[in-house]
């Protein structure tokens, strides 16, 4: 059986009477990753090309689209891995 908890704080600063059920799913978290990074390192390099040579904007846009599609596609792994109900 859950526990249930009263809400407020017992000093009469909330509605003491109300009880609400403990959660009953887990939360999901993401793993970690280091692909914000690798996107973060791409913007960086893109925005230092527009001012120091098209070379380095092209390698930044490169590593930036290579990166967000990575992500995107290690997101969507994860998300399969859930719950339908989740």
């Amino acid at each position: 059986m859950a526990a249930e908890h009263p809400i407020g704080d017992g000093n009469g600063h909330g509605p003491d009477e109300e009880i609400v059920p403990a959660a009953t799913e887990q939360v999901h978290l993401p793993g970690p990753s280091y692909l914000p990074v690798v996107v973060a390192a791409g913007v960086t390099l893109a925005v230092v090309g527009v001012v120091i040579s098209f070379v380095v904007l092209a390698l930044g846009l490169i590593i930036t689209v290579v990166g967000i599609v990575r992500w995107v596609r290690e997101t969507r792994e994860d998300m399969a891995e859930l719950p339908l109900e989740h």
